[in-house]
């Protein structure tokens, strides 16, 4: 995950929890301490781990954890530290009101225990609601229910119109977004609130060229050569040797790219189209794979009999060859035949 811009607070959230934790017996804070990694060990332990060592089921520990976030909230300390719950409530409005729980503890802290204290206090936090992880989203958390389901329902929408391996720059997959989403306040239509809320979905994902399109296409999910080959291509925009596409590899996603592996990757994948010497182009762009022969052959039957200046013209865009190849290809007889009139069929 990159590295969030980290936003300051007032209140110390390590001193907040030390306040409202007083307030409980001595085994409920256990409980609480070691459930949320609010001690020396910032590692959460579960509820099966707790039970073992009170010698209690799993359920009474729940139960306990329960109990003592009522205590909590019911007792005259949580009401004087309103201040702070209503410091972050604010943060996660400005946020978009709607942010991954992982997004929003990095803005605050790179500190895994200071994480900790903060997320015990969303827990316990009145204002604030949890939507835990599903095959759709992430770990999130809202400060506002209505906006919450419009940001769902317009993430669903969103990965629903993408096809399955469409590429949109970043500026656009914005544009589109706010599209779904016209009637949220217009202090919400930022491009940072945005990119906030497009991350919450595990279905729709950004590559390292900043495109975004659904997070199981290979152009998103990128995992090796193939792939990166075929960002760095499609990035260039026209047929491109595949010296300069490992070259590319290196530069852009500063990884180890051997020529002679990446000319293989590239011949193996019927994404890529070699059109010439060592050139090589996207077949998205409308190139067909096979020798000069089958090139001519595909257009003819395309287009039908043609002259030998149209063949050469329509090669050449498919084909980075000499005009000499293509005519020493047309005058095979045993592929090609000419007519009285000039033109040119597929013999036989």
């Amino acid at each position: 995950m990159a590295t969030k811009n980290k936003i300051n607070i007032e209140f110390k959230p390590k001193q907040v929890t030390k306040r409202l934790l007083s307030v409980l017996e001595s085994r409920a804070q256990d409980v609480l301490v070691s459930r949320y990694g609010l001690g020396k060990n910032t590692d959460r332990m579960t509820l099966e781990a707790i039970g073992k060592k009170y010698n209690i089921t799993r359920e009474r520990v729940r139960q306990i954890e329960n109990h003592a976030l009522n205590n909590i909230r019911k007792s005259d300390t949580y009401k004087k530290e309103l201040a702070a719950f209503e410091e972050l409530e604010k943060l996660v409005y400005g946020l978009g009101s709607i942010v991954a729980e992982d997004d929003l503890l990095e803005y605050l802290s790179s500190s895994k225990g200071i994480q900790n204290h903060i997320h015990f206090l969303l827990v316990t936090g009145q204002p604030f609601l949890k939507q835990k992880e599903d095959k759709e989203f992430r770990h999130r958390w809202h400060v506002d229910e209505d906006i919450s389901n419009k940001i769902h329902t317009s993430l669903q929408a969103l990965y629903e119109n993408l096809s399955d391996d469409e590429l949109i720059p970043e500026a656009d997959m914005i544009k589109q977004f706010l599209e779904h989403v016209k009637d949220v306040s217009d202090e919400y239509k930022n491009d940072e609130i945005v990119k906030r809320w497009l991350s919450l979905s595990k279905k729709i994902g950004r590559n390292p060229l900043g495109e975004w399109g659904r997070a199981e296409s290979p152009n998103v999910n990128t995992k090796g050569m193939r792939d990166y080959a075929f960002l760095v291509i499609r990035k260039h925009g026209s047929p491109i040797h595949f010296r300069e596409v490992a070259k590319a590899i290196e530069e852009t996603f500063n990884r180890k790219a051997h020529v002679a592996t990446t000319h293989n990757e590239l011949i193996k994948d019927a994404r890529f189209v070699l059109v010439g010497r060592g050139l090589y182009a996207l077949r998205e762009w409308g190139y067909v794979s096979g020798v000069v022969r089958d090139v001519i052959k595909d257009i003819i039957k395309q287009a039908g009999p043609l002259s030998r200046e149209e063949i050469i013209e329509k090669v050449m865009k498919e084909r980075y060859v000499k005009e000499n190849t293509i005519m020493v290809n047309l005058q095979n007889p045993k592929y090609f035949k000419k007519d009285a009139s000039g033109k040119y069929s597929i013999a036989g």
